[in-house]
């Protein structure tokens, strides 16, 4: 864990400085036209439900569990405002289920809604290269006392194509109204992430990796996925195999080291498609 934390960052920074922005890329035309036809509502992070056990402990009916999200987004105006941006909210919601215990209990669900603002960023050929995404997010588990864990957060995201089969995200974030219930939780989480995600079988087999760095210590997280499209009518539909190892997979234990390997069934965001595919005209 200590190796492949800088090793992973070192990988993404590597890949994203190298590859080159693919040709198909849209003009500024082309995404404002996208922009006002595409529905308003739509998945914002991908939708799954998987199951899985842990890999560095004993498997029992009490530390195996379903993992599953729901998140969302709706675009508040089409109407272009300052700076080229739009406005926009989402919620996602994500829960940690304990099926296979008596009664089946929801050992931590974590609710996170947010409103931000979009741009898209264009190359002096007007060809779109990324799009930044300025927010103010809510994240909680819904208990009181002992148990209530909460922070808020600004946070400023980076989306941008590498090659024809890439995509880099970089997200930093600067918390506030945090301490009183989670006062080390950047210990845990740190300042930001990076996700890299790369189309091994371009429509069929796609892999990504997000890593983040604690402020303590050698304390952070690693999940990499492996997701593979089930049918070939379906344009968001996946298998997804998903490890993940480190600290705050979920709020109720961020201090928590945990390594879980889970499978199941995805319905994959298509939120940054508009930095990949070039519409047909």
């Amino acid at each position: 864990m200590k190796n492949f934390i800088p090793f992973a960052l070192l990988v993404i920074f590597f890949t994203g400085s190298t590859l080159q922005l693919g040709a198909q890329s849209m003009s500024r035309q082309e995404f404002t036209d996208t922009i006002h036809t595409m529905p308003s509502f739509s998945i914002y992070q991908d939708n799954y439900f998987i199951t899985g056990v842990p890999t560095n402990k004993g498997i029992t009916k009490g530390n195996s569990d379903i993992k599953y999200q729901v998140s969302f987004k709706q675009m508040i105006t089409r109407a272009t405002l300052p700076l080229n941006s739009y406005l926009f909210v989402t919620y996602t919601q994500k829960a940690f289920w304990d099926i296979y215990k008596k009664s089946s209990p929801f050992d931590e669900v974590n609710f996170n809604p947010s409103v931000g603002v979009a741009k898209p960023i264009f190359n002096k050929n007007d060809k779109i290269v990324g799009l930044a995404e300025f927010k103010m997010e809510h994240e909680s588990n819904g208990r009181d006392s002992l148990d209530s864990r909460s922070w808020n957060r600004f946070t400023l995201t980076y989306n941008t194509p590498v090659g024809n089969n890439g995509m880099l995200t970089v997200r930093g974030w600067l918390p506030f109204a945090y301490k009183e219930s989670n006062p080390d939780i950047l210990d845990y989480v740190g300042l930001g992430e990076a996700k890299m995600e790369y189309d091994i079988i371009p429509n069929r087999l796609t892999s990504d990796l997000t890593v983040r760095k604690g402020l303590k210590d050698w304390n952070g997280a690693i999940s990499a996925r492996i997701l593979y499209k089930l049918f070939n009518n379906s344009n968001n539909q996946y298998l997804m195999l998903e490890w993940f190892a480190g600290h705050s997979e979920s709020l109720i234990d961020y201090q928590k080291f945990t390594s879980m390997v889970r499978v199941g069934y995805v319905i994959k965001s298509s939120d940054l498609n508009i930095l990949r595919d070039k519409p047909k005209l």
